[in-house]
């Protein structure tokens, strides 16, 4: 059982006060006061400083809270993990990024969890920084994302390569292209995905690669919906770079046109990224297997 002085070290650093967190926890406050103070003495740091603004971790205590945090969810996966194995089930939560929800990731997962009896499958949606703090705070068991595995604690396998192209809609003249110029993009109005999405940095990447940067470029929208982002495209409100694989279903309709740019090939891997002691080597084979007969 996980010691109760690390639930109320939690509890402190997400209520930001002793009363509260004595209300959340039905303690009195001298007794969450005491929870601190013991672990204080046992790791011996302050873990918290009295600021106007209220409670303020101490450098030494973001570390504290941070493996508490990681203590109490290594616990709830054990306890979720042996009552699934007294139900004969598998429960697993699986972290994705925005372009996999809009790509045959969630497809493939979701026909993998349908064809496997007693499999239970929880798909969680974030950038690639934050799945890997997932990772590593073992709120997810897996994550699937589209650049190599860059943590040696981790291993990965691939799923599939991919590739950023620039998204035009059919009526936009470029459509009728084999491929589009650094000038003619220069000319188009652009839409972009925010600063930390992995597409947005591999383009900045290519740009700085040919001395260019984002600001060469009329890009008049950023945002942060793949969905939101084709839907703009296909009305010819602008062009966007997107990663084919989030647009396959688009440009077999003849919505949405994906044009090479020229000069600029931007291939990316799709990993799936997982701890090495990851015990369940039919999950991540029935994954690929299901990846693979949808993208036939």
């Amino acid at each position: 059982m996980i010691d109760n002085k690390l639930l109320t070290l939690i509890a402190l650093s997400e209520n930001g006060g002793y009363t509260k967190t004595a209300e959340n926890l039905h303690l009195t406050q001298p007794a969450v006061s005491q929870h601190i103070k013991g672990l204080e003495k046992e790791l011996g740091i302050t873990i918290f400083n009295r600021t106007e603004n209220g409670l303020k971790p101490t450098p030494q205590g973001v570390i504290a809270i941070r493996y508490a945090k990681r203590i109490q969810a290594l616990y709830e996966l054990e306890r979720t993990r042996i009552e699934d194995s007294k139900k004969n089930m598998f429960s697993f939560t699986i972290g994705i990024t925005h372009t996999s929800e809009s790509s045959l990731v969630s497809n493939a997962l979701a026909n993998y969890a349908y064809s496997k009896d007693g499999l239970h499958i929880t798909i969680v949606t974030d950038d690639i920084s934050n799945l890997y703090t997932k990772l590593e705070n073992y709120e997810i068991d897996l994550a699937i994302i589209e650049a190599r595995n860059s943590d040696p604690r981790y291993r990965s396998l691939l799923l599939d390569t991919d590739s950023i192209m620039l998204a035009v809609s059919a009526n936009n003249p470029l459509a009728k292209a084999s491929m589009v110029t650094i000038d003619e993009l220069k000319k188009q109005k652009m839409i972009l995905r925010l600063p930390g999405s992995a597409t947005r940095q591999m383009f900045e990447a290519s740009l700085a690669s040919a001395e260019l940067t984002i600001h060469d470029f009329n890009v008049m929208l950023e945002v942060d919906s793949i969905a939101t982002i084709k839907d703009l495209v296909i009305k010819d409100i602008g062009v966007a770079l997107l990663a084919r694989s989030t647009c396959r279903n688009l440009e077999i309709l003849n919505k949405l046109v994906l044009l090479p740019i020229d000069g600029m090939p931007m291939i990316r891997e799709v990993n799936i990224v997982y701890p090495k002691d990851f015990d369940h080597p039919e999950v991540l084979d029935g994954i690929v297997k299901s990846y693979k007969a949808l993208a036939k």
